[in-house]
């Protein structure tokens, strides 16, 4: 029978460990995800510990022959996670130590699981954050592409959720093209973070071996080594970048998505979802709900909650590793999780969301909404400041609203009662089409902006 081989860790431990604790203290089913970068590193470690003549070039390659038949074992489900053996390393160490003997113990030389696990976990945190930047790409593709389409699609631009100004529906979506750029901007600037390579701080000190911290990173694609070993084993700041640059970005698909929450009502009635979008109520046959939409709302708070527990485990903690630390990966993985599958479903609705253009131009068509451009006209008419155009406009719109009409359905005999200065070249003004044209101002809603922003949209993200 195969002697069981004791939790290195333990060597002083005379008492073996409360089954409740190990139960807690094990992150073996969370960290097992990190199995690939977890070899990698090791690989690395080993290359290097040959070249510096730490270890022989026979057993450098026994190691990585034995780490390769691990990898294959795990990708083919044939490798047993052990909950004694705590976490990811020790796991791949312990069967390493089954495959090729007492020279598995030269894999650790010069490394603590310290830096061991920081470099697992920028290892993976760079290949997901890369993955959620091509996500968002291609998220914005879809906003260009549905944006384009509707770039004459007048509806009602809303403040505090009341009309205010005529806009094109184009200008409104490329609104959240800004958003998830800075987005993109924000996991960019993460990855220049997560390219510091922590591997060789050992457990806090350094190491006394000749070891060559430059070749690993090399090996490892990092862009340079970290400067301090204390400062190394115990930041976190990386992570509560990406948790922060996560919980940005959930906010903004859920501002979205309540925004077509509402618009899918049916008092908005603006759009509708094809039937694989939305689902029925286990009661009312007549339903069609926009779940999807709920479910992209209800996200960013997880995504908050995961940030603000990132802080939390942080707060007044001291140099520098304490397995308090142990949670930040569970907290990792289920943001990105998270926001990765909100990105595919959010772009999947936008690839599949029909406007009531109809509906959207009856509704400009009440409130007044072209109010702010009789009082610019005014201005610019009369010679006289804006705040006595605004009283003049105000008692415009006061009489439309006791007769019962739009501005638009007003007679220029019936606005020279109010101001007599005013000639019938103030009708055009009124007009929703006249008003989005004449918002020329960088930035603003006019159709021919809107065309500019997308052609420069489309050679951004490489929209085809």
């Amino acid at each position: 029978m195969k002697k069981k081989i004791k939790s290195i860790w333990n060597t002083r431990i005379n008492k073996k460990t409360s089954s409740l604790f190990q139960k807690m203290g094990s992150s073996i089913e969370v960290d097992k995800r990190l199995f690939k970068e977890d070899i990698d590193g090791s690989i690395a470690h080993v290359e290097m510990l040959c070249k510096q003549k730490i270890i022989s070039f026979k057993i450098k390659n026994k190691i990585i022959w034995g780490l390769n038949k691990i990898e294959n074992e795990i990708k083919k489900k044939k490798f047993v996670f052990r909950i004694e053996y705590e976490d990811i390393h020790m796991n791949i160490e312990k069967r390493l130590y089954d495959i090729i003997g007492e020279d598995a113990g030269f894999m650790h030389s010069a490394r603590s699981r310290n830096d061991q696990v920081l470099t697992d976990l920028k290892l993976w945190m760079k290949k997901s954050t890369i993955e959620l930047i091509e996500g968002l790409k291609n998220l914005n593709k879809h906003f260009v592409n549905l944006a384009e389409k509707n770039v004459y699609t007048i509806m009602p631009g809303f403040t505090h959720l009341k009309n205010a100004q005529p806009i094109s529906l184009g200008h409104y979506l490329l609104a959240y093209i800004e958003m998830f750029g800075r987005d993109l901007n924000r996991f960019n600037y993460n990855l220049n973070n997560l390219n510091e390579s922590p591997l060789g701080v050992g457990a806090l000190s350094g190491t006394s071996f000749n070891i060559d911290r430059k070749f690993t990173a090399k090996k490892l694609k990092f862009k340079k080594i970290s400067n301090n070993s204390i400062d190394t084993v115990s930041d976190r700041d990386f992570a509560l970048d990406f948790l922060f640059s996560c919980a940005t970005c959930s906010m903004h698909i859920s501002r979205l998505s309540e925004e077509f929450i509402i618009w899918n009502s049916d008092a908005f009635n603006f759009i509708s979802l094809k039937d694989s979008l939305v689902t029925g109520s286990s009661m009312m046959p007549q339903k069609k709900n926009p779940d999807p939409l709920e479910y992209l709302r209800g996200k960013s708070g997880n995504a908050y909650g995961n940030l603000f527990s990132m802080f939390t485990i942080l707060k007044g903690l001291p140099l520098s590793y304490f397995k308090d630390l142990q949670d930040d990966k569970n907290l990792i993985f289920k943001s990105f999780d998270d926001l990765k599958n909100s990105i595919l479903i959010l772009s999947e609705i936008i690839k599949n969301i029909n406007f009531n253009k109809k509906k959207m131009l009856q509704l400009a068509s009440i409130g007044y909404i072209t109010s702010t451009d009789l009082a610019e006209h005014i201005v610019q008419k009369l010679k006289i400041p804006f705040r006595k155009s605004y009283e003049i406009t105000a008692k415009i719109v006061n009489y439309a609203e006791k007769n019962n009409k739009t501005l638009d359905q007003i007679s220029i005999k019936e606005i020279q009662k109010i101001e007599k200065k005013l000639d019938s070249d103030v009708l055009k003004i009124l007009n929703l089409e006249n008003s989005i044209k004449s918002k020329k101002s960088y930035g603003g809603t006019s159709f021919e902006n809107v065309n500019r922003m997308i052609k420069k949209y489309k050679k951004g993200i490489n929209v085809k």
